[in-house]
């Protein structure tokens, strides 16, 4: 049975860029990195594995493979985000700590059962820094919050005649 995330993992264009970011911005302490020169099925690379360390003890990782092509864009937020547990008093003074350091931010969204606010790291992932309200567990429990129900309508919708095109959302 899964227990709970060990890490997620992503390219970056540069490790140190990376870490000052997820290190020395947000908190998150550098706890390993594996040098990859050769992968398992030994074909020859170039290639830095650095993780980052969460107060529940899972990590954020990271991949830096110069030799191995990979295009970075800004992700839109219903592309890609990464969403990260905070206490609400931390907010505010991340978003003004994000300005001063000439961070794009977005912010305090309000999303009913949590308060979020958005960064943009230096690969172009979208970070979000969210803090629970008092509503969260209610709002999360799908016996209480109808998620089964309102899935099986969003599915029936789009197999309605006349229902917008996979591409076209």
């Amino acid at each position: 049975m899964i227990r709970k995330l060990h890490h997620n993992a992503y390219r970056c264009r540069d490790s140190e860029e990376t870490r000052r970011f997820y290190e020395d911005f947000l908190g998150l302490p550098l706890a390993g990195t594996l040098w990859i020169e050769e992968s398992k099925s030994g074909r020859r690379t170039d290639t830095l594995h650095t993780f980052y360390r969460m107060d529940d003890g899972s990590f954020l990782a990271f991949f830096e493979a110069p030799d191995l092509p990979f295009e970075f864009k800004p992700q839109h937020d219903y592309d890609l985000h990464i969403a990260l547990e905070v206490e609400r008093a931390v907010l505010e003074p991340m978003m003004a700590k994000a300005r001063a350091a000439g961070v794009e931010v977005r912010g305090i969204s309000d999303h009913r059962f949590i308060d979020s606010i958005y960064f943009r790291d230096p690969n172009g992932y979208v970070i979000e820094l969210t803090a629970k309200r008092p509503s969260h567990d209610r709002e999360m429990d799908p016996s209480a919050n109808g998620a089964r129900a309102k899935l099986d309508a969003w599915q029936a919708r789009k197999r309605a005649p006349g229902a917008q095109a996979e591409g076209s959302r």
